[in-house]
Parts: C-alpha cells; structure tokens; sequence
C-alpha cells in the first residue's frame, strides 16, 4: 500500500505531475474496435494531476461558488474527504476547472484522451495496464478492494510517472467528444477529439476502470463515454494543467 501523497492545507494547487513530450502507440488491437487502429501520436509535455479529484477539494469549489454539491456526498460508501468526487457531470467537471484556474492563475483544464493514455502508459509501451502485462487480479488485496465505493486515493503505489489509480477507482473524464471510429482520422499530433456534429451521439469521452464494474481494473487504451450531463456514482475527474 503507498503513502498518500500530502498536500498543503492552504493551497488550491493539486499536486502536479509532469509528463514530458514523446510519441507512443496509441490504442490496442486486442481490445475493441473503437480501440484500432493502433496509430502513432505524438504529445507535447503538460502536467498531469497526481490523483483523482478528491471530495475535499471539490468541496472548496462548492463552498466558493455556492453550486450544488455532488448527488452523493450524504452517502457514507462515497463522502470520505480523501475518495473521489463522484456524480459529477462532464460540465461540472469543466466548471471546477475554470474555478481553479481563476484561483490559481494557472491554466487547468480536464485531459485529452491521448493525454490520458500517455501517461497512464508511462514507460510501458503497449501494454496492457500502467504496471504491465501482469492481471491485476493476481496483486494481493484485489478481491477485497472496492467492495462499496471507491477507495481514498493514492492508497496503493501509483504508475511510472507518479500517477495513483489511473486505470480504477472512477471512470475520468476526458475534454475530447466521443466518436468510436476517430482514430482511423485522427491526427498524429496532439489529437483533441472529433469536433461535435449534428447527428453524432452527443457523449463525452472518459478513461480509467469504476469500482462498480465486475473488471474493475481497466486497460490503459480501453475506452468508455457518457453523456456530458449524466450524474454517476463511478464517474469522476483529474485535472491537467499546460505548462
């Protein structure tokens, strides 16, 4: 189990990871079809947010903004000051990081989904997971995780970057619009999803595996999406920031 990363009690700033520039493979052949072609993307550097949104920190974008808190902070199973926020929506998600940039003076906005494959990947080039090829079903403690809701973050060691809980604990959400066959057009250099079009599913792209689920651990290129105003109790976000 790992030390969860501390943060300073005054500061609005998360603590940042940076992820530094690099082409990698993107996507899997052996997943599913909205996961190929495997394609060759590059990724200018940008920094990445440690851990998920924890309820602790969306409180002070609630108490500062008077919004709505979250559909299940009276929940015991998900208000936990250090578990994810979770039932936000893609527009909350995208409000809270406005709010945090007006705070902060820094840029902070939710990553593309190439973004968050890449640093979910880490140093691991096609692999299946942000450790490797290895199941997660086989680390210890994996049977007893998550039985109610999602765990606090940083609870167990994170990825080659720094990263905790990229691939479970709550689905992310991503910036990009969701097209299933966007990667057969997608550009080579820092891809932002489709552009929204009438006809089109209006759903919002998201990463990462949900404590709900039966697999609960997902591949680094497994894709997932939602409309951008449904509330969930697996759903929540990390924040990226340009350097």
């Amino acid at each position: 189990m790992a030390t969860a990363p501390q943060f300073p009690s005054d500061s609005f700033d998360p603590l940042l990871v940076s992820i530094p520039a690099a082409w990698f493979l993107m996507g899997s052949e052996s997943g599913q079809d909205c996961e190929r072609p495997v394609h060759r993307v590059w990724i200018d550097a940008f920094l990445l947010a440690a851990t998920q949104v924890t309820n602790a920190e969306y409180q002070r974008f609630v108490t500062s903004t008077a919004c709505e808190p979250p559909p299940f902070l009276h929940d015991t199973n998900f208000n936990h000051p250090q578990q994810p926020v979770t039932g936000v929506s893609w527009f909350d998600a995208d409000r809270y990081c406005q709010w945090l940039s007006s705070k902060t003076g820094r840029t902070y906005r939710l990553p593309t989904e190439a973004e968050w494959e890449r640093a979910a990947r880490g140093d691991f080039e096609q692999q299946d997971f942000p450790w490797g090829n290895e199941p997660p079903q086989s680390f210890p403690n994996y049977a007893a995780r998550w039985p109610t809701g999602p765990e606090p973050v940083a609870r167990y060691a994170p990825n080659s970057f720094g990263l905790y809980n990229m691939c479970d604990n709550v689905h992310e959400w991503c910036s990009d619009w969701y097209d299933p066959n966007y990667y057969a057009t997608s550009p080579e250099r820092n891809p932002r999803g489709p552009q929204l079009l009438s006809g089109i599913s209006q759903r919002k792209s998201s990463r990462g595996g949900s404590w709900r689920h039966h697999i609960k651990v997902a591949r680094c290129s497994a894709r997932s999406s939602i409309p951008p105003d449904f509330h969930y109790a697996d759903y929540g976000f990390r924040i990226a920031c340009n350097l």
